[in-house]
């Protein structure tokens, strides 16, 4: 009887030990799976990591009250959904190392309603052109300009067409970016304007080789584009890939947008999603996680590991001029982002 009630006990610890899983939902391949499997072997909590690529997908499963304990929104999504009360409030004292994280990052969130009370900085970037400087010329008559105007602009747009053009797809990026380039900001613009605004890229949208977030890399590895707008950790993946490949930042300027890590406000297991959240923002983790994704790690551009990862990966930081020529992707209102995806929804449909 009593090696049956030890065996019974074993049994019931197994169970309980089985049933630590973590269920995150972050951008796609955005983790280092070394990390989660290190985590795992130090905590016991395994980590059922899903991937998505369009912001949408996220606002969706978060809507739909998807079971998961941690996300990954970007910071132009947190004023909407910090109102909508998707997100859990933080309590900073329980990270250990949250006096690790770039106060530049920090004081950026803060100027988002409520940001640092709900979510702290993960990984951040750029977005910016990718460039076959070599294919592109031969397509481009003149001098190639380092300019949204050879993506935005129709007439530009079609003399590259031939060597393939790539764009994401992505509403609030390429608006914003596209009326930063005709001197205006998306936040500060009517409906009206927005939909006026965004009509132009139907006539470039049948000439894009490629719509998408991800399939783009590839693409443009093989030499199937010349020119794409992208996101800098997935340019530096294609460089790789490509050495013919250059990531260069418009001279009207590119966006900067802050991935972040939330806890839902109906988690599960909110308490896990507090030990992976710390784990995650420990020095060494975030340098190991920006090398893996070659986005740029949340630490202060001072402290002594970023000035390593400076020196290792010089193509994976902002200049600081680079930095200046910049600008936070602005957040949209629920009822005027209806409207940029409304026409966003024309663009797509106007590319078949």
């Amino acid at each position: 009887m009593k090696r049956l009630l030890v065996l019974l006990l074993l049994l019931a610890s197994t169970t309980a030990h089985a049933e630590e899983v973590l269920r995150v939902y972050g951008w796609k391949d955005y983790i280092d799976p070394q990390v989660l499997e290190d985590f795992r072997a130090q905590t016991g909590i395994s980590v059922d990591y899903q991937g998505f690529t369009t912001s949408d997908e996220l606002l969706e499963a978060l809507a739909a009250g998807t079971d998961y304990d941690l996300v990954m929104p970007s910071h132009f999504m947190l004023e909407q959904l910090i109102a909508e009360g998707r997100l859990a409030p933080l309590d900073t004292s329980r990270l250990r190392h949250y006096s690790s994280l770039d106060p530049w990052l920090l004081s950026t969130l803060a100027g988002i309603p409520a940001a640092n009370r709900h979510v702290v900085p993960y990984l951040w970037g750029s977005i910016g052109l990718v460039v076959d400087p070599q294919l592109a010329q031969a397509h481009y008559s003149g001098l190639l300009p380092n300019s949204w105007s050879l993506l935005f602009d129709p007439q530009q747009a079609a003399q590259l067409s031939g060597c393939g053009l790539g764009l994401l797809d992505a509403a609030e990026e390429t608006g914003s970016l596209l009326l930063n380039y005709r001197g205006r900001r998306l936040a500060a613009s009517s409906d009206r304007q927005i939909t006026r605004q965004l009509q132009g890229l139907e006539q470039v949208a049948p000439l894009l080789h490629s719509l998408d977030n991800w399939a783009f890399v590839d693409e443009l590895i093989a030499g199937r584009l010349c020119l794409a707008m992208a996101w800098s950790g997935h340019a530096l993946r294609a460089m790789e890939g490509n050495p013919k490949l250059l990531y260069q930042i418009p001279d009207e300027g590119a966006a900067i947008t802050i991935d972040t890590l939330a806890i839902p406000t109906h988690a599960a297991h909110p308490d896990l999603a507090y030990r992976l959240i710390d784990f995650l923002i420990d020095p060494p983790v975030a340098i190991r996680n920006a090398s893996a994704t070659r986005f740029y790690a949340p630490l202060p551009s001072d402290s002594p590991s970023m000035q390593a990862f400076v020196a290792a990966h010089p193509a994976q930081v902002l200049s600081a001029e680079q930095r200046r020529r910049s600008y936070l992707l602005e957040g949209l209102p629920p009822r005027r982002k209806q409207v940029l995806d409304s026409a966003w929804e024309r663009i797509k449909a106007a590319r078949h």
